[in-house]
């Protein structure tokens, strides 16, 4: 059995900066890869196709796509894109008029696809999809932290108010989750299976290599299924991968008097000035030269592995959702003929669910820590390069639960109301240690702008606690309901639910 496995994720970017790195991130995925696969799922389920991919969604993009000033702000930038489009299309060189009409076709069909379907967000479309068993949903913890470095307590939180999320949105709770960067350490399993998560995703690694079949974790009935590196490596990896072939579109390179991409990879090592012009049927070939390479990896995956193990063998590639559009401008089309081509060729697909339910299932592993990241370690979240950003986040989740219990304490008895101020706090808290802001120092991608969103977010919260703590419950008050309106995400997170104190003591 094969299952392919895409995780949607992008920080929240709503309201902070446009370009290089901002708004333009979101509205960039959203046109090229969002709207191109959920149409290409939609094409596939109209042909009577189910159970087609596990897709995960995380709560924080979940809300960008529902926001409504995302929403806004996506629709005017298909809008540019069309402009643009149109003054290529006016210029005199025949490259640039042929640029501009297949820009203009490519932009008309992404502004009737979203006038249509996403008007009223990003619910709806993917709820459709859900519905119809088209995909298996996979949810996470709200704000997509690096777990096992986090407190037990707001680890707990958070994906419960992440599996909340999913239910509010698409009245589905998820059985299953990508956890965030595929972080592990012993005990978490026990927290998912606490919050009604049955299995999750970790790296191929993660599980000495042997990916033939879903893992029951140490004791526990919850399952980890691992990357299959050889085939996922096959598509995309740190040095190869189809998105590397010459006649792919180019990412990083501009035509600078349009903003739109005119080039094709060409090679590796040739400058963007040199590159040749992008030829759309020289990368259709390619396309399907690559859908043929990789179900005949898969084919001699599945067989390798089934004769090793002696019983039916289990696949799963996993890939980020962004890939396919945004990073490699073919991948849509890759994957819905992936998606035909399997099948046809007699590889059995499904979802992780349903190769938990086909049995595809070996002995418990006593998991260790792990992550997808380099190394598959923790060093990308952990490391000396991120050593002020692991000191800020203890920092902020001590401030914040000191802060919550002792002004819980100092509540009469009674029923405990919603308190707006702990909501606020909290919010602030998972803002400030979501993994994406470590990964992008340690990669050096725009590692300023990842510090800069971590310190804001501190910032926030080390405020309002302050006003909190000297006993300023107005001031309090106010500079909640200012620092909510500058994002406004997860309305319903509710900070009565954060576990006491001692309610997880050895638990986790």
């Amino acid at each position: 059995m094969f299952c392919l496995v895409l995780h949607s994720h992008l920080p929240w970017l709503a309201n902070h900066g446009r370009w290089p790195v901002g708004e333009e991130w979101l509205y960039q995925s959203w046109a090229a890869s969002y709207l191109p696969l959920t149409s290409a799922l939609r094409r596939l389920a109209a042909e009577g196709r189910s159970h087609l991919l596990t897709l995960g969604v995380t709560p924080v993009l979940a809300a960008q796509l529902d926001d409504p000033h995302s929403l806004d702000g996506m629709h005017h930038w298909l809008g540019n894109w069309q402009i643009r489009a149109h003054e290529a299309a006016g210029m005199p060189s025949a490259s640039h008029r042929e640029l501009g009409a297949r820009e203009h076709r490519a932009s008309a069909a992404a502004l009737e696809d979203f006038e249509t379907r996403w008007r009223h967000g990003g619910s709806p479309v993917l709820r459709e999809l859900i519905d119809a068993d088209t995909i298996e949903l996979l949810g996470g913890p709200l704000a997509h932290p690096f777990q096992p470095l986090l407190d037990p307590r707001l680890r707990a939180f958070s994906l419960s108010e992440g599996l909340s999320d999913a239910r509010a949105r698409w009245d589905h709770t998820p059985s299953g989750i990508w956890a965030p960067e595929c972080g592990y350490t012993p005990g978490m399993e026990l927290g998912y299976a606490a919050a009604g998560v049955s299995h999750f995703m970790v790296d191929g690694p993660a599980l000495r290599g042997d990916t033939s079949a879903g893992r029951p974790v140490w004791d526990s009935d919850v399952v980890a299924f691992g990357r299959d590196l050889e085939v996922s490596y096959r598509v995309w990896s740190p040095k190869t991968g189809y998105p590397g072939h010459a006649a792919y579109r180019d990412f990083h390179t501009y035509d600078h008097a349009t903003g739109l991409k005119p080039s094709r990879v060409t090679g590796r090592s040739v400058a963007s000035e040199d590159k040749a012009p992008y030829d759309p049927e020289l990368a259709a070939a390619a396309v399907d030269k690559h859908v043929a390479d990789f179900v005949e990896t898969v084919r001699r995956r599945l067989r390798r592995e089934s004769e090793r193990v002696g019983r039916p063998a289990l696949v799963v590639a996993a890939f980020d959702t962004e890939l396919f559009g945004h990073w490699w401008f073919e991948g849509p089309q890759w994957l819905e003929k992936v998606l035909r081509a399997l099948p046809e060729a007699g590889i059995d697909i499904g979802t992780l669910a349903d190769a938990r339910a086909r049995g595809y299932v070996g002995k418990p592993v006593e998991l260790q820590d792990s992550s997808w990241g380099s190394g598959k370690d923790w060093r990308v979240w952990a490391g000396d390069q991120v050593a002020d950003l692991v000191q800020l986040n203890a920092e902020v989740v001590r401030t914040a639960l000191d802060t919550i219990d002792k002004s819980r304490g100092n509540n009469e008895q009674g029923p405990e109301l919603r308190n707006r101020v702990h909501d606020q706090m909290l919010r602030e808290t998972l803002m400030t240690v979501s993994s994406d802001w470590a990964f992008m120092v340690s990669k050096d991608t725009a590692a300023a702008y990842a510090r800069d969103r971590a310190h804001k977010h501190a910032h926030a919260l080390r405020e309002i606690a302050g006003a909190v703590a000297s006993g300023r419950n107005e001031t309090a008050r106010r500079l909640a309901d200012g620092w909510n309106a500058a994002d406004g995400l997860f309305p319903a997170l509710d900070a009565r639910r954060l576990p006491d104190a001692t309610a997880l003591a050895g638990s986790v």
